[in-house]
């Protein structure tokens, strides 16, 4: 699964990542995103891209209640056309949520080591998900997502067996784009990222804690395994 993250760019970075104009909402470096936070996402509006906030946790257009969000904030791959509350999705609400890392867990010897993983390079990378929009029936308006998961690359099967899917750059566009309705081919982007182009280190067991959002959280730390 993917239930930690962190995005700590500036917004001009991002802005110029993604070609987006200028958001409304307020932005701040994240270094321990979790789930049902509201954070940032990437959707196009059919002219061009726009940045926004999304809750992530994803709460479909037809459940009953919210809380239903807090059990959904992935979604496999490999079943994505089978479930009733993603298969509709992938046709015309697909978001992408920037990140410049996320955290897994590794287990060693009885015990879990939290792990950062980012690009060898640092950039800011493109984390697959889809969107929906529920309403309240006091009227509320919720927008909400789920981060896309598939098997991992070799460097991440010696941590955990789930990992983002991770967008190549070229294929962004055609992820975003909302008249494309390609099943085949919107599937098949849903792949592992290059274990080549990514690398892994060990970080303090503060980012266990959700209330952590400190540059404390991304930094190196010693381990003895």
């Amino acid at each position: 699964m993917c239930g930690r993250y962190t995005i700590v760019v500036s917004m001009e970075e991002l802005m110029l990542r993604y070609l987006s104009e200028l958001p409304t909402n307020r932005y701040s470096p994240r270094y321990n995103v979790a789930p049902m936070q509201n954070v940032t996402a990437v959707i196009h509006d059919g002219e061009k891209n726009k940045l926004g906030e999304l809750r992530w946790g994803l709460v479909p257009s037809w459940a009953s209640d919210e809380k239903i969000g807090s059990k959904m904030i992935n979604a496999r791959a490999e079943t994505i056309l089978e479930k009733a509350s993603f298969k509709n999705l992938i046709r015309r609400k697909r978001a992408i949520i920037p990140a410049d890392g996320f955290y897994e867990w590794k287990q060693h010897g009885g015990k879990k080591q939290p792990m950062r993983i980012t690009m060898r390079d640092g950039a800011i990378f493109s984390m697959a998900a889809l969107y929906d929009s529920w309403m309240a029936p006091d009227g509320r308006k919720l927008s909400t997502f789920t981060i896309i998961t598939t098997t991992p690359n070799s460097l991440m099967a010696d941590i955990h067996d789930r990992m983002p899917v991770i967008l190549q750059p070229e294929d962004e566009a055609s992820w975003l784009n909302r008249d494309n309705d390609d099943v085949k081919q919107l599937t098949g982007l849903l792949r592992p990222y290059s274990a080549e182009a990514m690398k892994a280190y060990p970080v303090s067991p503060i980012v266990g804690n959700v209330k952590n959002d400190t540059p404390e959280c991304i930094e190196e730390q010693m381990v003895l395994f």
